[in-house]
């Protein structure tokens, strides 16, 4: 998965801001919030690829936030960061909802492995997940992101893009969109994909984003960087 985005859920300002360092540096897209109700918030609200998530909160603590987001079905990876190191507080974590645990002070070494290990796994369990870039796709919630913007996407455009990112960095011709989108007896008009791959460009350029639908001249698109 490129550039997955990660939600920070921390209070403690300087360690907030060193996660966040760090973890832009690896490339990864980073929100942080400071609060457990912001971070219930952002969390239902921008569909993150992964949380690291402080237990003691001002507000509402990083344990109710596990248990309200897996409550409402959201499988978010979830990585507790908390000074609780007894078992039973890993166990009450674990209990809650959370995927994962880390006590402390931590080791960046084996923060960033941990981040790495619940990215891969939730990938591996989600094939419904599409990830171009910093473009998202979810086939179940047909949510469409570029980084941390909200796309709104007609059914038919966010059909195109599906078939897309299905087959990243390979040259799809006009035949192969318009049978796979459109359908074997589509009788309308034969500009309808560059109608809509124009529509499509204008939304996920919006921000003046880099265009990731690529035109072969003669042949069809491509998704590419």
């Amino acid at each position: 998965m490129s550039n997955p985005r990660i939600l920070v859920v921390e209070d403690e300002a300087k360690l907030a801001q060193f996660i966040e360092l760090e973890l832009k540096y690896e490339g990864y897209n980073i929100t942080v919030v400071n609060d457990g109700l912001s971070g219930l918030t952002t969390a239902r609200e921008s569909n993150p690829d992964l949380i690291l998530l402080d237990w003691m909160l001002p507000g509402i603590s990083g344990l109710e936030i596990c248990k309200r987001l897996r409550q409402t079905g959201s499988k978010v990876p979830i990585i507790l960061l908390t000074a609780k190191d007894d078992i039973s507080d890993r166990v009450a974590g674990l209990d809650a909802g959370a995927d994962d645990y880390i006590v402390k002070p931590f080791n960046l070494e084996e923060l960033l492995a941990r981040v790495r290990a619940n990215l891969r796994r939730n990938k591996e369990e989600n094939p419904d997940l599409l990830q171009f870039l910093d473009l998202s796709l979810n086939r179940n919630t047909r949510e469409v992101f570029r980084g941390n913007r909200l796309i709104e996407l007609t059914a038919k455009e966010f059909d195109l893009l599906e078939y897309l990112m299905s087959h990243p960095k390979q040259v799809l011709s006009r035949d192969q969109i318009l049978e796979r989108v459109w359908g074997y007896d589509f009788m309308g008009d034969s500009n309808i994909i560059e109608v809509y791959v124009r529509y499509l460009r204008l939304k996920l350029e919006a921000e003046q984003e880099k265009r990731l639908i690529q035109t072969v001249r003669g042949v069809g698109y491509v998704l590419r960087d």
